[in-house]
């Protein structure tokens, strides 16, 4: 059975996926102030507002992610996007090479870092962090082949 914060969690996360960002938002406000703080809200939280492409407020919440849970790996994984979606790519990349060296057996970090790279003209190791990826998880590949950040790469 569900206590009412693991309920709360599930309700944000049902209106996110029918893209009712804003409910989402008010259902997770509506735990209590030591709950909003849990990796898990934060989480939450952070993939809401980079769904509804609130890219600073994502931001801030996902370093507040990657402060509070500095050896998990999603913080630093949505923290970078929300930097290179807000044009700090360099940072974006930087941000995703000080996490946690679990990182680096994700395939979207990899991916990530091949997109960044390729925006900042590292077109070498783009292409390295891309074969990584897809050797990791072949999803990838259908994913490169229209994502904007990756042309270069394709010319």
């Amino acid at each position: 059975m569900l206590d009412g914060h693991e309920r709360t969690l599930l309700a944000a996360q049902g209106y996110s996926e029918l893209s009712m960002y804003d409910d989402a938002l008010a259902e997770l406000d509506s735990l209590p102030a030591e709950a909003l703080k849990t990796a898990e809200a934060l989480e939450l939280r952070t993939v809401i507002l980079m769904q509804a492409k609130r890219w600073k407020d994502a931001l801030a919440t996902g370093r507040a992610l990657c402060e509070s849970e500095p050896e998990k790996t999603g913080g630093f994984i949505h923290t970078a996007f929300c930097l290179h979606e807000l044009g700090h790519t360099a940072e974006a990349r930087d941000c995703l090479l000080a996490g946690p060296s679990s990182l680096h057996a994700d395939a979207t970090f990899h991916y990530n870092l091949a997109c960044y790279e390729c925006a900042l003209g590292h077109l070498d190791l783009a292409r390295l962090h891309l074969e990584k990826s897809i050797a990791m998880d072949k999803k990838m590949r259908d994913l490169a082949k229209c994502d904007p950040d990756l042309a270069a790469l394709r010319e």
